[in-house]
């Protein structure tokens, strides 16, 4: 038997291609494979066979500027706005010459992974991080351009209690790249209690909270009206060792909407 609702949810969020500005749903499938659509494509860097990710800044600096909706979810057409404000679809030609010509290295957009597909992060001169002012190779899951984990939820809460910590920061949820935002009413790092629970949002859908999800430097990077701020992670960092939201299994697949409640299951 189902609990009293925990939270609602606030918002749905799907980013076409990795590391780009993604867009907002009114409702969306999620399959085990995650939220349909999502992170189904990706550009290769063609010197070094890694996936371009804004996790490494310094190479990648302006790949938040870029912004990819779909225009034709079942045939994978999306477009592409770019950091000028002009546009291209992924089905033109010219794609990778257009791209490679705005990031100033060599891309090319790929819907297949490859086989053991990696990226390069960097690590910012933070004092409560592990690595400092490094560059590292990092790993993605096999058949993904997922970084850890294919569903990443965050709270409201969360987000307030990182404000209240931290209030000349900006913690609009763009800087975390969630898939599913949920608003409740409880304060702090509520997700924390959910580790190794069942939620169920909606009729049919099901996911087993499985860990946090750690940050890096890509929260503090610039985005629209977002400006750098690498005092956003020092704050997850100091306050709750760079988590910020969790990472979800899906159970059961199902379709949830904008409202959808969320109900704790075990």
């Amino acid at each position: 038997m189902q609990s009293n609702p925990i939270a609602t949810l606030q918002s749905l969020w799907r980013y076409p291609v990795k590391s780009m500005q993604g867009e907002s749903l009114g409702a969306s499938l999620i399959t085990a494979s995650g939220l349909e659509g999502d992170r189904a494509f990706a550009l290769l860097d063609e010197e070094t066979g890694h996936i371009a990710s804004a996790k490494n800044p310094k190479k990648w600096p302006n790949m938040f500027f870029f912004h990819a909706h779909y225009e034709d979810l079942e045939a994978g057409q999306f477009t592409i706005t770019l950091p000028d404000g002009s546009k291209v679809n992924s089905s033109d030609e010219k794609i990778n010459t257009v791209l490679t010509n705005f990031i100033g290295r060599k891309v090319r957009l790929i819907s297949e992974v490859p086989q053991a597909p990696q990226l390069e992060e960097y690590w910012p001169d933070i004092p409560e991080l592990d690595n400092k002012d490094i560059v590292t190779d990092e790993d993605m899951p096999k058949g993904t351009f997922f970084d850890l984990a294919n569903l990443h939820i965050i709270t409201t809460a969360t987000l307030k209690e990182l404000k209240r910590l931290y209030p000349e920061g900006d913690f609009s949820l763009q800087r975390f790249r969630p898939n599913l935002v949920l608003d409740t009413d409880e304060t702090g790092f509520v997700e924390s209690a959910w580790i190794g629970k069942t939620i169920a949002i909606g009729a049919d859908l099901k996911l087993k909270i499985t860990d946090h999800c750690p940050r890096c430097v890509m929260t503090t990077l610039p985005q629209g009206d977002l400006p750098q701020d690498h005092k956003i992670l020092r704050t997850a960092a100091q306050h709750n060792e760079a988590h910020v939201g969790v990472y979800a299994e899906i159970i059961q697949q199902g379709t949830v909407k904008y409202g959808d409640k969320i109900t704790l299951l075990d």
